[in-house]
């Protein structure tokens, strides 16, 4: 049977567990969850191009919420991909190299959608 994260955790905080026993997180793990919610991705590709201002910003994202804008942008700041200055948000260094990724990710899309007849 497999243990939720949770049941782990308290497993290891109570000491029935050891520190050798609890499975650890790989980078990439943390990264998907981050940009597999709604609007990450959208919000780095507007800005792989440059910084926007916060209404530009969402005006280009088109019909997100205040509140999920915020949201996204707080965490994308807290995981070093988004930097603000002033009132606009551009990729950081790290950002920078991740929108290049979503660039290679868009041409792969477009051929792939090109080949299936769309």
């Amino acid at each position: 049977m497999l243990q939720t994260s949770t049941s782990i955790s308290e497993a290891h905080d109570s000491g029935s567990i050891s520190e050798a026993q609890v499975p650890s997180r790989h980078p990439i793990n943390d990264l998907l969850e981050l940009m597999g919610r709604r609007w990450t991705l959208r919000v780095l590709w507007e800005l792989r191009d440059e910084p926007l201002p916060y209404r530009r910003l969402r005006a280009a994202c088109g019909d997100i919420s205040t509140s999920v804008l915020s949201q996204r942008l707080r965490e994308l700041r807290e995981a070093g991909i988004v930097e603000q200055d002033g009132g606009s948000y551009r990729m950081s260094e790290d950002g920078a190299q991740l929108g290049e990724l979503l660039v290679a990710l868009d041409a792969w899309a477009r051929r792939h959608a090109a080949g299936r007849g769309r």
